[in-house]
């Protein structure tokens, strides 16, 4: 008999993305407080926004595909684990560890979900 995966399990790595996302994408605001002209402060604001769409696309793909997510959620957690200083704990703590927790908890979902080919969401 197959197992149903947990919905929690499904959703929080999802729900946590995006809220990660949108999280990083507030960042970008502060482009507009610079003063430039209308191409300035979009192209600031495109190029703020890059890690934000990259953690969007890696979302959108690993919806299905939970493998994709946590390799591109634990990839992100090590590229801004080394853009830290070496004493900026908040730092690593907020964009570092966020990314690798979401990253696991999509390997956890792929892991029962690999169990359990066939198994559908509970709830």
């Amino acid at each position: 008999m197959k197992k149903p995966i947990h919905p929690v399990l499904f959703w929080l790595p999802r729900i946590l993305g995006i809220l990660f996302v949108l999280f990083i994408s507030m960042f970008s605001l502060d482009v507009f407080s610079m003063g430039g002209g209308f191409w300035v402060t979009q192209g600031g604001f495109f190029v703020h926004n890059l890690p934000s769409l990259a953690l969007a696309v890696t979302l959108a793909a690993g919806w299905r595909r939970e493998w994709i997510a946590a390799v591109g959620f634990f990839f992100i957690g090590i590229r801004f684990l080394l853009m830290a200083d070496a004493g900026d704990a908040i730092f690593v703590v907020v964009f570092s560890v966020i990314p690798f927790l979401v990253g696991a908890l999509f390997l956890a979902g792929w892991l029962q979900r690999r169990k359990n080919p066939q198994s559908k969401i509970a709830g």
